[in-house]
């Protein structure tokens, strides 16, 4: 996806201090560490932007915050990595207090690089197509438990479906391990991931480190996930050395991307240890699980709301891949319309709607001088639903991704501003994958069944909820199966 360059730096006389930006008020000592909700966090942030503009001081305690809402130097920030700016240490403190193993999501600087080289190339285009098989048998087993559901008239609890749809997709593709939550009713692995992530956030994100001198009965929970999280994935790995010793021609064509990456670790200069392929093996557990079923369940959800939008999905998917039994990797790539809804269903509804970034050296982000250590959290979201920068901006449109010659033939607005995958060296390197898992579970869900309702919690609109990622709280789904 196309962005912009920053902006070139004001001039050295009209430039201001981070200690002279507007912000929202404090008070003594806490500042406004006592406004802060986590789970709606980045709606605070977009609305003090909203109050004080694209640049403003955030003060959480001690600490200083520059809060970045331009679209174009936060695409600069982030095409300026890992020189310029680098996550948040505390990020990779935390995960390696809560004993996570060092993944290319997590690392910085030459570890960063190395693992970087690793991980590409297991999720290159050219891999994805041949884990493809393995894809279509998963959609085909939520396929069947959506048929139960809906001869049953039962509702479907959205969220944790998809959750179960993208850990078994991810176990069969990247690590060759059938893991069945979708049929097998057991999904012990997936209650294991989905306490990582939101005690990662909430640790993150907390004025006080009580966990390191009492554990409350979440935190102890949560040290028996990640031990039973590591055991799965040290299984994996073991299986997975077994088969390349057995079969040596594996290492010629890895049939997975755990192989491709134990065959990338295993040349001479690669500089992978052990600790760092079972980290990458987490980190594509948590964030393939979390980040594509998240982006389905906001993209079921608009849909249903806007039939037209949906009638025009459908009517694709029937006309270029009309059998769930017989999904090819080619038909999906048919589908133009299909993967527009997905990009504007993560323009409006974004997995991370803003990141944290800290300056390595002292620079200038806009009109803002930054010192070295800078702490800054950069607004994802905010200009790519602005009326100023996209047309139509608060309403959902697939159609603005689409030009001439399909969908990357023109770059428009949306495309340049809306960054769902990140952007410059670090731009998520799963992207390909999840645009697949999302159209084939799409075009399963379109020709196989009509949506009879997606129902919120409350009858309202959807509400967002941040646990690191975005997702849409409490969606149930009932269906009625085509005939």
């Amino acid at each position: 996806m196309e962005t912009l360059e920053a902006p070139a730096p004001a001039n050295a006389a009209t430039l201001r201090e981070l200690a002279d930006l507007p912000g929202p008020p404090g008070i003594p000592v806490l500042g406004t560490l006592h406004k802060v909700r986590p789970p709606i966090l980045h709606r605070q942030l977009e609305g003090w932007s909203r109050d004080y503009g694209p640049y403003y001081r955030l003060r959480l305690a001690k600490r200083n915050l520059l809060v970045v809402g331009d679209h174009e130097a936060v695409a600069g920030m982030l095409r300026d990595r890992p020189d310029g700016f680098r996550r948040s240490d505390r990020l990779e403190h935390i995960g390696a207090e809560m004993g996570l193993d060092p993944g290319v999501f997590g690392s910085e600087g030459e570890a960063w690089r190395r693992q970087r080289r690793m991980v590409m190339a297991g999720f290159d285009p050219a891999h994805v197509k041949a884990y493809f098989p393995s894809m279509a048998r998963v959609v085909r087993r939520l396929e069947g438990r959506w048929r139960k559901a809906a001869a049953a008239d039962g509702a479907i609890d959205l969220q944790a479906d998809l959750m179960r749809y993208t850990v078994d997709t991810i176990a069969g593709l990247a690590f060759g391990a059938e893991v069945n939550t979708l049929e097998s009713g057991e999904d012990v692995i997936q209650q294991h991931l989905d306490r990582i992530f939101p005690a990662l956030f909430r640790r993150i994100l907390a004025p006080f480190a009580y966990w390191r001198f009492v554990k409350l009965p979440a935190d102890r929970a949560l040290d028996r996930s990640i031990v039973e999280v590591k055991a799965a994935i040290a299984g994996f790995i073991a299986a997975a050395r077994a088969r390349l010793a057995a079969d040596p021609a594996r290492r010629a064509d890895p049939p997975n991307l755990l192989e491709a990456m134990l065959v990338a670790a295993a040349a001479p200069d690669s500089g992978v240890t052990d600790r760092e392929v079972a980290g990458n093996v987490m980190t594509m557990l948590l964030a393939g699980e979390d980040t594509t079923a998240n982006t389905l369940a906001w993209m079921i959800y608009l849909l249903d709301r806007h039939p037209e939008a949906l009638a025009r999905a459908r009517a694709e998917v029937l006309a270029h891949a009309p059998d769930s039994a017989a999904f090819s990797h080619e038909q999906m790539g048919r589908l133009d319309y299909l993967e527009a809804c997905a990009h504007e269903t993560m323009r409006l509804k974004p997995v991370a709607p803003f990141n944290s970034l800290v300056a390595l050296r002292d620079t200038v982000v806009g009109d803002v001088r930054v010192p070295k250590g800078t702490p800054i959290f950069c607004l994802l979201r905010r200009d790519s639903i602005d009326e100023r920068f996209v047309p139509q901006a608060a309403q959902f449109r697939p159609e603005r991704w689409l030009a001439e010659g399909g969908p990357a033939a023109v770059a428009n607005s949306a495309k340049r501003i809306s960054m769902p995958f990140g952007a410059g060296p670090r731009v998520c390197p799963g992207r390909y994958l999840a645009m697949l898992e999302i159209k084939l579970a799409m075009a399963m869900l379109l020709g196989r069944f009509d949506i009879a309702h997606v129902a919120t919690p409350d009858g309202g609109e959807a509400r967002e909820t941040l646990a690191f990622t975005m997702y849409p709280d409490g969606l149930t789904m009932r269906l009625r199966t085509r005939t």
